[in-house]
């Protein structure tokens, strides 16, 4: 993928995060405000939006894929863009391999990619699984056939998977600005927001007209469901191996929201229930969105509740990515991991003394399927980190007293990756062609922990003073370099909006 077109990704892809808490909070909120009543879908959108299009919908991913190959090659003139029946057939022939690209393009902009494919049938009336395939087929549709490099595996994982997230995550949030019932310029504005967040979504309202029929229902085909965000922004400082001469100092904007009830379980619908922290940093030489966390519910199961106390357990899907750059020199990064493929078993708590406090908690154990994290000596194309699979855990806490006066969370992440297919001892990465060089990267096995202390205090009504402390631990051990642990933290003072 090239620079250019990396950019255009980046931004349009800031822009639906950005309206996505716009409209519509972290791990576990601390504290939830239902910023509109709970209304449940009404039948009517549900039929009229749930009727199945596979050929439109497959004509959207097909035509995607075609257009964006088209800017590729005749606006960008990118080599891989020079696609022929031999790249086709060399393609089929040499299989896929582990490709060399950076962890943001790899991540997060290809799970992004597979958000497109992935609501091409959701648009369509196709449920979540079902639209899955599409993002399947249309992933499989680019490695293949659209480009003369040889096909990714990590992007045939990526692209769909971490895609459903995101995809799922951007519809619900399309639904949540549309009215049906409005015109004039509230209208214009509520289709340019869901455009943005679900830019198939958009389109696909365009060719149907339904952007500006009007009609007697909302059109929400998940009705108005329980949701809050906050919003915080203020000081950053980055600092890596405790060095003071290592550190940033910058501005960063954290957007945190939930969606749907955490003990509302009579519904298996997936998302019905999800969480997403993402953080925004604006700091010299650092990646402009620095964490992106999501947690999705697949399915889930109450199994205790009374006067009080309430614990649900359900299948999540989680979709992880911390970035950093370089601070001074090579050998200077603070830490990068990237997880867009995970599920596991999850867990949740709640205690509440009316009037005094309330507690909750979660835990979480993941397979992760496919994940990458920061290496100390792989260095091929745009790649610095190794790609892996693994396992991780998860468990937080947060305690909120007198009517959210005053509240502490602390969450604890940890991730345990293993890569197997590396290259050979003596390799010199330096004359090997990153294009071809298909490894994972170092033979390895890291950790990497995640921990966090944050402490809000009531200003003025929704207002809150926030100080929040994370810190980053990875140690690696490698089959031909020994042992190394590196050590990060972030401190930040900011203020803190609840809605």
């Amino acid at each position: 993928m090239s620079n250019t077109r990396k950019h255009i990704f980046a931004t349009l892809t800031m822009l639906a995060f950005s309206a996505l808490c716009v409209v519509s909070a972290s791990a576990q909120m601390a504290i939830k405000k239902a910023v509109a009543p709970v209304v449940p879908p009404d039948s009517a959108d549900v039929a009229y939006y749930g009727k199945k299009h596979f050929w439109r919908a497959a004509a959207e991913t097909f035509g995607f894929n075609i257009g964006l190959w088209a800017f590729d090659r005749y606006v960008q003139k990118g080599d891989f863009a020079y696609i022929s029946l031999n790249s086709i057939k060399e393609n089929f022939k040499h299989g896929f391999i582990w490709d060399n690209d950076m962890l943001g393009t790899n991540t997060f902009l290809h799970p992004y990619n597979g958000s497109l494919y992935f609501n091409a049938g959701r648009a369509n009336g196709f449920n979540f699984w079902q639209s899955e395939l599409f993002a399947i087929g249309g992933s499989a549709m680019w490695e293949l056939f659209m480009e003369c490099e040889y096909p990714s595996t990590n992007d045939i994982i990526a692209t769909p998977i971490g895609g459903a997230v995101l995809g799922e995550t951007l519809f619900r949030a399309s639904d949540a600005v549309l009215d049906d019932r409005s015109g004039g310029w509230e209208r214009f504005g509520r289709e340019a927001a869901a455009f943005v967040l679900s830019p198939i979504r958009g389109l696909n309202r365009i060719i149907t007209g339904d952007a500006w029929r009007k009609r007697a229902t909302p059109g929400r085909v998940f009705g108005s469901p329980s949701f809050a965000f906050q919003v915080s922004a203020g000081l950053k400082l980055l600092e890596y191996q405790g060095h003071l001469r290592d550190t940033r100092a910058g501005f960063a904007v954290q957007l945190d929201m939930e969606y749907g009830d955490r003990f509302q379980v009579k519904s298996t619908k997936p998302y019905d229930y999800f969480t997403l922290s993402a953080e925004l940093a604006v700091m010299k030489g650092q990646p402009l969105l620095s964490q992106l966390e999501i947690k999705g519910r697949l399915l889930a199961r109450e199994i205790f509740k009374n006067y009080r106390s309430h614990i649900s357990v359900g299948l999540y899907q989680h979709f992880d990515f911390f970035d950093s750059d370089t601070i001074d020199g090579l050998d200077r990064v603070p830490y990068k991991l990237g997880i867009p493929a995970s599920v596991g078993g999850g867990i949740m708590f709640r205690d509440v003394e009316e009037h005094r406090w309330r507690l909750d908690a979660y835990a979480h154990a993941n397979g992760i399927i496919l994940g990458s994290i920061l290496s100390d000596h792989y260095r091929a194309g745009e790649r610095n980190y190794n790609w892996a699979s693994g396992f991780s855990v998860k468990a937080g806490a947060n305690i909120i007293f007198d009517k959210d006066k005053l509240s502490f969370s602390l969450n604890h992440h940890y991730y345990r990756l293993f890569s197997w297919k590396g290259y050979r001892t003596g390799t010199d990465l330096a004359k090997e062609n990153p294009k071809t060089l298909n490894v994972q990267g170092d033979h390895s096995c890291a950790s990497f922990n995640v921990t966090e202390f944050r402490a809000n205090v009531k200003l003025w009504r929704n207002l809150y003073a926030t100080l929040s402390f994370m810190n980053y631990v990875r140690s690696t051990r490698y089959r031909d370099f020994g042992h190394r642990l590196s050590s990060s933290m972030t401190l930040r003072t900011m203020l803190t909006y609840k809605f």
